[in-house]
């Protein structure tokens, strides 16, 4: 049997060749890509067994694309490496199938850690955000499993429109009409009781679609 293939998603390129790095001596390292779509297009012709992927991500954010990512291929296995220390972020990662989700202040012997304990099929947290988590889902033990609001297509949609694309960028991107992404605003806007771009960005921010830093 082969080593495990490990893809990595991030946007930097120093913190990608930090990880292949770390993780090369163990794990055959097949790839950094840059944004969500890449992700996606890249992880399906590669057949990765794990993914390294951040939350903010352009284009496409990791949330969104390791949604899209677990339907296609159940049984890869995501792991979570960010800034965002938003416990209600790392539930959302949980509740699409992640297998660990850390931060990127954590020590290296953490990702190593929660590699090996995803390959075992154990769900790993970072103890720096596990405590705030737990009293999550003691408040609502239905939080982990609470349904998202917006399509795939929506969600898309509205990275693009918080990181100030305009409509002609989203739907040359998306391969959609310019009509189709304004209807698409129209329903988003309908669907989070929103009425301001400014809204619309703060949502995005507060829900891990777009960075907040």
């Amino acid at each position: 049997m082969g080593r495990v293939r490990i893809l990595l998603a991030d946007d930097h390129a120093m913190i990608c060749a930090g990880f292949q790095k770390l993780l090369e001596p163990e794990y055959e390292v097949v790839g950094c890509v840059g944004d969500g779509h890449a992700l996606l297009k890249t992880a399906v012709e590669l057949k990765p067994d794990v993914v390294l992927l951040d939350i903010a991500m352009p284009l496409l954010n990791g949330l969104d694309a390791g949604r899209e990512l677990k339907q296609i291929m159940p049984d890869i296995k995501l792991i979570f490496v960010t800034m965002n220390h938003d416990s209600d972020i790392a539930m959302a990662a949980f509740r699409i199938g992640a297998s660990a989700y850390l931060l990127k202040n954590s020590q290296a012997a953490e990702l190593l850690q929660a590699v090996r304990a995803a390959l075992r099929g154990i769900t790993y947290v970072t103890p720096q955000i596990k405590r705030a988590m737990d009293e999550i889902f003691i408040r609502d033990p239905s939080a982990i499993n609470r349904p998202r609001h917006l399509t795939d297509r929506q969600r898309e949609v509205l990275q693009m429109l918080a990181e100030g694309h305009s409509m002609q960028t989203i739907a040359d991107t998306l391969q959609i009409t310019h009509r189709t992404v304004r209807f698409h605003k129209s329903r988003i806007m309908e669907e989070l009781a929103i009425t301001t771009n400014s809204e619309l960005v703060q949502y995005a921010m507060k829900n891990g679609i777009i960075s907040s830093v």
